[in-house]
Formats: structure tokens, C-alpha cells, sequence
């Protein structure tokens, strides 16, 4: 996997094949976005945002994956065995899977640290059954951490393993990056599109607020722009790892947040079998 490659070019890109889907872009809006993570008192919206879907080319990425890096479109697929038997059971992912991601994370950007501190199962029919600890795909363009929430949320992290001074670790380069992957059959319904970092304008990006009971953080959902490119890789196996930038604390041109949504791929069965996944959110600290 190339961590040097350069932004890919329209002829590279647009020569790739390639599906039509909808995907779903917040309409602009002159208050904050606000998002509840419960179900939130009597008279208030559990969200406040309006979507809109935009029917847009999505690239197949498996012939150009040594291309893509995580410093450019923000996004890389990586070839990742896992010794966990059972993705559902919560004790198992944090005593087995939780040390393999930080070493795969290690190897792929020469992290000095790594913290994994999140983690998320996709079910839609689990989570329909109300099984509260599996949830469904989500479906609009978005991306997990703003400017702000990045070094928020990093802070709040650092301190809950007991680190005495985070602020240390925070004037150095880190950056929030997920790790996805399916974890039963070859994804077919649901799929996940990630945006190139480098085609999103920061004028695209809307900070919104997402309320948990305990507190309030902030993520970004995005406004449509017909220059965005899009990516997937189709039929991604449970030995695959999808990383995607949420965060960088470098401002010097690297990616920064590559945008991204589950969608309705046209070329699936409709009697596909939900989508299986789970989602590991970690800190990243380079060598100083």
C-alpha cells in the first residue's frame, strides 16, 4: 500500500468502472445541524437537518488500491486476517481485535502510538430486533469528527486511560482514523462509498452537533458538490480493512476528513442479506 501516491487524476478515476446510486447530502441550512443519539425529550426533532439525494457516479477503487493513500484521498484498503471468531461479542473484539488494529495501523503509517477507543457493529436486522448494542448503516454523507471535535475528542480519550498530560501528546501530529470491515459474508447490501479528501471543499463541510446523553459532541455533515469523487470496493470480504481519515491534525495539505455513507447499490440482490460490520475508531500519534 503506497503512502506517497499522488491525488488521482479525472483520466485515472474517470476511466475506472463504475455504478450510479443515490447518495444523500445535507441541504444547506442556516442554523446548526443537531443530531440526537437517543430519543430526545417531547417537541424536539431527534434531527434538524433536511436530506437531499444526488444520483452520482461511484468508482469500483479495487484496480487503483496500491494507488490510494491515506494522506491523499484519505482512504486505503488493507488485506487484514483477525483471529476473532465472534465480532458481536464486545469482550472478545476489545481483548483480540482491538491490539490487531493498532498494529495494523502501526504498520501501514508508522505510528509511534495508537489508542483504539470506539467501536461499532452494523446490523440493520439485528438492530430492527432492538439488539442496543448493533446499529444500522448510516445513511447519509458525512464524516465522524470536525476541526474542533478531533482535539475534543482526543483529550477526553487520552484522559480516560489515565494519561497524566494529553496536552503533550496533542502538540505533535495525530490524526482519528477508522478501521471497517465486514465481518460475516462478502458485503452486498449496503455497501460503504468514501469521498476523496482532496475533492471536498472545506466550504462543503458543516459542523452539527451530536447529542449524547452525558455530553455533546460534533461531527460534519457535507453539502453536495458536484466535484466530489466517489469510491467503493465492491464485495469486500471479512479479511479486508477499509481505513478511512476522519481527522488530521497536520494542516499542511494532507487529507484531512474523506467524507463517507452506506448506500443502495443497484447491482445487488434484493434478497442480499443485511450488511455485517463493525467499525473500530482510533487515535493515531506519528513519530515526533
Amino acid at each position: 500500500m503506497s503512502l506517497d501516491s499522488q491525488t488521482l487524476d479525472r483520466p485515472i478515476f474517470e476511466n475506472l468502472p463504475h455504478i450510479e446510486a443515490v447518495l444523500h447530502y445535507l441541504v444547506p441550512m442556516a442554523e446548526k445541524p443537531v443530531n440526537y443519539t437517543y430519543e430526545p425529550p417531547p417537541g424536539v426533532k431527534r434531527h434538524n437537518g433536511t436530506y437531499e439525494g444526488h444520483t452520482l457516479p461511484i468508482y469500483n477503487a479495487r484496480s487503483i488500491t496500491r494507488e490510494l493513500s491515506l494522506d491523499q484521498e484519505g482512504f486505503a484498503l488493507a488485506v487484514h486476517d483477525s483471529a476473532v471468531r465472534d465480532f458481536y461479542d464486545e469482550d472478545e473484539v476489545s481483548r483480540v481485535y482491538y491490539p490487531e488494529a493498532e498494529q495494523l495501523l502501526k504498520d501501514v503509517t508508522g505510528a509511534a502510538k495508537v489508542v483504539v477507543f470506539d467501536s461499532t457493529v452494523r446490523n440493520a436486522q439485528r438492530a430492527k430486533q432492538g439488539e442496543n448494542s448493533v446499529k444500522e448503516p448510516v445513511r447519509r454523507v458525512h464524516n465522524d469528527f470536525t476541526a474542533k471535535s478531533g482535539y475534543t475528542r482526543a483529550r477526553r480519550e487520552l484522559a480516560a486511560i489515565g494519561l497524566d498530560d494529553p496536552e503533550v501528546l496533542l502538540q505533535h501530529r495525530f490524526a482519528v482514523i477508522n478501521i471497517w470491515r465486514p465481518i460475516a459474508e462478502p458485503i452486498q447490501e449496503s455497501p460503504l462509498a468514501v469521498c476523496d479528501a482532496q475533492s471536498i471543499a472545506s466550504t462543503d463541510l458543516v459542523a452539527g452537533d451530536l447529542v449524547y446523553r452525558d455530553r455533546v459532541g460534533e461531527t460534519y455533515a457535507v453539502t453536495y458538490n458536484p466535484e466530489h469523487r466517489w469510491f467503493y470496493f465492491p464485495q469486500m470480504q471479512r479479511d479486508e480493512a477499509l481505513l478511512i481519515k476522519c481527522f488530521d491534525s497536520a494542516e499542511d495539505g494532507r487529507a484531512r476528513f474523506a467524507a463517507h455513507t452506506s448506500f443502495d447499490d443497484p447491482t445487488s440482490s434484493p434478497n442480499a442479506p443485511p450488511r455485517e460490520s463493525i467499525e473500530l475508531r482510533t487515535l493515531v500519534f506519528y513519530p515526533t
